[in-house]
């Protein structure tokens, strides 16, 4: 099982060397990372938007909007995608095991990017189906071309980058213009979405990620940071532990900080392991200790020691986890 990993972005703008921070320090489970400081493409939403099948995408004053034809930002972002592929194929070329792939998800794409000639595509219910299918399609192709380039890959884990979805469910998204606010989206409507990809891990850095919708739209796993989550959250957490799920747990801090010992980065899931009450056998087993988020505003030294602090953390909790919760 996943003991530790990274949640997606990197900082700077060497891409091969990010690699090889990746796959050197999370042997377990690496990531094909990004790179955002590379600029117009290589951000969460350029990257993701490069996927999308028949769906082209072009950059506004105000953002990403769709368009009728391929231009210079969407081949950028396509471009940039291709060189981290064939990075992760020089990398990668020996590697065998699983591999993480990050994208946006349907709803944070639908409240970033803009319709052709009007409001943000979450605005048009019949716009975000076209989103979604034409997203899951072309995550489908894209998980494809990895396993293709990088045969060892004996599975690929996919994680859907949500943190707009909070705002999406309580109806705080902003119009184009700004000076409205787009309507709530059922719950519902969020679990129907999910089930066209492949058995995804939803990762929101927001607060009040919605674990129980999550739960109930069959998702693997849920990736949160774990200082925001609040008591009152954990009963949900609790259901989705007994139902099976994985928690990506971010235990230490996105950007440069002093790192405290490996017990002390472990507190976290400890903790609330042994609020919960479940055995000390399945904490290895169901939580992964990840960064609180992307690392694209930390250091490159900063980047490799936090991945290297929840390796090592993961592995205190591996080998011993009944005396971490006594000690605890």
């Amino acid at each position: 099982m996943f003991a530790a990993t990274g949640v997606g972005s990197h900082p700077g703008e060497d891409h091969l060397e990010a690699l090889r921070v990746v796959f050197g320090e999370l042997p377990g489970l690496p990531y094909l990372p990004e790179l955002p400081a590379r600029g117009v493409g290589a951000d969460m939403i350029g990257r993701t938007a490069s996927l999308l099948v028949d769906l082209p995408v072009e950059v506004q004053p105000s953002g990403w909007r769709l368009t009728g034809r391929p231009g210079r930002d969407h081949r950028r972002a396509v471009d940039h995608l291709a060189r981290d592929l064939d990075g992760l194929e020089e990398v990668a070329h020996d590697y065998s095991g699983p591999l993480k792939l990050q994208v946006a998800g349907p709803w944070t794409l639908a409240a970033a990017v803009e319709l052709p000639h009007g409001d943000k595509v979450l605005a048009d219910a019949g716009a975000v189906r076209d989103l979604i299918q034409s997203l899951a399609q072309g995550v489908a192709d894209h998980v494809a071309t990895v396993r293709r380039r990088v045969p060892g890959i004996t599975e690929v884990v996919l994680q859907l980058d949500e943190p707009s979805l909070p705002a999406v469910l309580a109806g705080t998204v902003p119009t184009a213009s700004g000076f409205g606010r787009l309507a709530a989206v059922e719950a519902w409507r969020v679990a129907e979405s999910l089930r066209p990809f492949d058995a995804p891990v939803v990762h929101c850095c927001a607060p009040s990620v919605p674990i129980s919708e999550l739960r109930t739209a069959g998702v693997r796993g849920i990736s949160l940071d774990a200082s925001l989550l609040r008591r009152r959250e954990e009963d949900a957490v609790g259901e989705a532990v007994e139902a099976g799920l994985l928690f990506f747990l971010g235990v230490v801090p996105g950007v440069d900080t002093r790192l405290p010992e490996s017990s002390a980065v472990a507190r976290p899931a400890v903790e609330l392991w042994r609020r919960l009450g479940f055995p000390p056998d399945r904490l290895a087993g169901q939580v992964v200790l990840t960064p609180a988020c992307g690392l694209a505003g930390a250091s490159p030294r900063y980047a490799r020691a936090a991945l290297a602090a929840c390796r090592e953390a993961a592995r205190v909790l591996r080998d011993d986890p009944a005396s971490e919760l006594r000690a605890g």
